[in-house]
């Protein structure tokens, strides 16, 4: 039997993975889709079913990614170098296999997520030149100039 809070949290990650995917700084929510995913994880919450290929690799390379299911939801996350040798890999993704759609504003779903997961940490990954802030914050950068300001020219 799945619990309502975990339906909620599953039907929170589907909606923010559905933003994630056409919006233009899909970053954040990528963070919080893999973050509270980690966590059910560890919580026994969710688990992991096996490896599939990814449809569209990278530089032609052939790539898998992992199958979580949550609630009765279906996600995909990075592997890691354990996941390799601990599960099946399952081939190819099922075209016919569809989530269920499930209506939740974006907002509610990422403060479900946030509340979930924990405040933001300053925990940083590692980068090419500079280091970022992972979960720095999941809202969008406003892109208002002060109330000071009249017009770009005044800067």
């Amino acid at each position: 039997m799945i619990s309502e809070s975990d339906k909620q949290l599953a039907t929170a990650i589907y909606t923010v993975n559905r933003h994630a995917k056409t919006a233009l700084d899909n970053k954040p929510l990528y963070e919080l889709k893999r973050l509270a995913i980690k966590k059910m994880i560890k919580e026994k919450r969710a688990s992991k079913i096996g490896l599939h290929f990814v449809r569209n690799p990278k530089n032609s390379q052939q790539q898998s990614s992992v199958l979580v299911q949550c609630a009765d939801y279906y996600f995909h996350i990075l592997p890691v170098k354990e996941d390799f040798k601990t599960l099946q890999h399952l081939g190819h993704l099922d075209d016919t296999y569809r989530n269920p759609i499930r209506k939740m504003n974006l907002k509610t779903a990422k403060q479900l997520l946030t509340d979930y997961i924990g405040p933001p940490q300053a925990t940083t990954r590692k980068s090419t030149n500079h280091s970022t802030s992972c979960t720095a914050k999941f809202t969008r950068v406003s892109n208002k100039r002060p109330s000071s300001m009249k017009s770009y020219l005044d800067r």
